[in-house]
């Protein structure tokens, strides 16, 4: 995927992963970023860092309607979307004990987004030839999450419909790669408040908490590449073999990796 002129938009750009990536995108030639977030301040910051050819609007990517209208607002006033980074989301510890609405909630935003993402923008891509589809998942969504039930869910369930798409729609000019890294150094420690990236808690923090710079850079490699899984910890590949390889042996090392943090 070249960026040059091409016309992309990235949620959860107020901070984190999401701005990174927009202002990559503009420094590798994009013609239009359009910044979205939840918090409309963050995202006119980002879109005023990177200056001509930016914009910026307030998101909740929890609302399908609101993303279909947003798509419909660009192409109309803008132009046909080329690359579409789903990348918002936010953290949430708990389990059994968290209300449906909760486990909801975290479905909508991590993995619903990225279908109502899909459905709005593949059947203008499919006309005008091809586009590419940037989807934010994380460790979790390969490996899982031990102090959050629907995180390890959702994300689960982000990386499966990214597969989905890939089979369907790859021959068809659509790409799409699905980001899934460890901790990074984002607002996604803080409330639910719809900021990007992977999880900073001590289980994804062991092999190093990356700074969202380069995490964008490995995203745009492995988009020029039509790399499907974006894995800027080299390590989760290794663990996703091992799980694939002895899954009982896997759970019971997660198991025993769980007590381990529960005592520190």
């Amino acid at each position: 995927m070249d960026l040059v002129d091409k016309i992309a938009v990235v949620t959860g750009a107020g901070s984190g992963i999401g701005r990174a990536l927009a202002i990559r995108f503009a420094e590798r030639g994009a013609r239009a970023v359009v910044c979205t977030d939840l918090n409309a301040d963050d995202a006119a910051e980002t879109a005023e860092r990177i200056g001509a050819g930016a914009s910026a609007s307030r998101l909740d990517v929890g609302d399908e309607h609101a993303i279909e209208q947003l798509v419909v607002k660009i192409e109309e006033t803008i132009g046909g979307i080329d690359i579409f980074v789903s990348n918002a989301g936010y953290a949430q510890a708990g389990g059994l004990d968290l209300a449906t609405e909760d486990w909801q909630r975290m479905m909508n935003v991590h993995t619903w987004s990225h279908l109502a993402a899909a459905r709005a923008v593949i059947p203008g891509m499919l006309k005008r030839g091809g586009g590419y589809l940037l989807n934010t998942a994380s460790a979790a969504g390969l490996l899982t999450q031990i102090n959050s039930g629907p995180y390890a869910v959702s994300k689960h369930a982000a990386v499966a419909f990214a597969e989905w798409i890939a089979i369907n729609y790859g021959d068809q000019g659509i790409g799409i790669s699905v980001l899934c890294p460890q901790a990074v150094r984002t607002n996604i420690g803080g409330p639910a408040t719809n900021k990007s990236g992977g999880t900073n808690s001590s289980q994804a923090s062991g092999d190093g908490i990356l700074e969202p710079e380069f995490v964008a850079d490995a995203c745009i490699e492995a988009m020029s590449e039509q790399r499907f899984l974006v894995l800027p910890h080299p390590e989760v590949e290794t663990y996703f073999q091992r799980k694939a390889s002895d899954y009982d042996r896997w759970l019971s090392g997660m198991r025993r990796f769980r007590d381990k943090l529960r005592a520190n």
